[in-house]
């Protein structure tokens, strides 16, 4: 049977990965995935040697279709992210919602995902939160954002680029004030680091400093 498989990946460490996965990753006739270059370092690692086909940003309406057209043809796709859970702020959603569209069976192949794994080890509370993603690049929509969600009153999840660290998290302290939070980067990987702290005290742990990797931070809701 025609299959898209939604395959969690590792996040950092590559040990990170389910046998299920691994499998489903052999079996697969095409391994749609974000990045080929980044993906391989994992088939390579597992010996894993599948059909490698492009999946992103720039030409996730172009190439939909023609996956679609291959999983109606009987193909089993294996689609992956660079790191954790597909669809997860990447463009993997919309081949998940043209297969679903077409009839075609997805299934979910569970995993690492960077958002459950900084909310699990920040020690905020996780009874409810609300995964934002990567906020507005503008400073004025971003700081409209953040005021749409100042009054929650549970955790919030954030993604931030290495690149705007600092000025995303400016814009936090302006709009949210003084909050416990939580800078999660590298996560699983040689330098991981969890800083906890407050909005202020993020801000001055990210001021000036080169940064990598991507980051997740994590902020208290509103004290009710």
């Amino acid at each position: 049977m025609s299959t898209l498989f939604v395959v969690s990946t590792p996040i950092g460490n590559l040990e990170d990965i389910t046998l299920r996965a691994i499998r489903i990753l052999k079996e697969a006739d095409i391994i749609a995935a974000e990045d080929t270059r980044h993906t391989r370092k994992l088939l390579t690692h597992y010996d894993i040697h599948g059909n490698l086909l492009s999946f992103h940003n720039y030409n996730e309406r172009e190439v939909s279709g023609k996956f679609v057209r291959l999983l109606q043809e009987g193909k089993k796709i294996a689609l992956v992210s660079d790191a954790g859970t597909p669809g997860i702020s990447d463009p993997g959603f919309r081949l998940v919602k043209a297969a679903i569209d077409a009839e075609i069976k997805v299934e979910i192949i569970p995993g690492p995902s960077a958002v459950v794994s900084a909310m699990a080890v920040s020690g905020l509370p996780t009874d409810q939160f609300t995964f934002v993603g990567f906020l507005p690049d503008k400073e004025g929509k971003r700081k409209n954002r953040l005021l749409e969600l100042k009054d929650l009153t549970h955790t919030l999840v954030f993604y931030v680029s290495k690149w705007k660290a600092e000025r995303v998290i400016a814009t936090m302290v302006e709009v949210f004030g003084e909050r416990e939070a939580v800078l999660c980067r590298e996560l699983t990987k040689a330098f991981e680091e969890v800083k906890r702290s407050t909005l202020s005290g993020l801000l001055e742990h990210v001021k000036g400093r080169e940064i990598k990797g991507e980051l997740t931070i994590v902020v208290a809701g509103r004290l009710s």
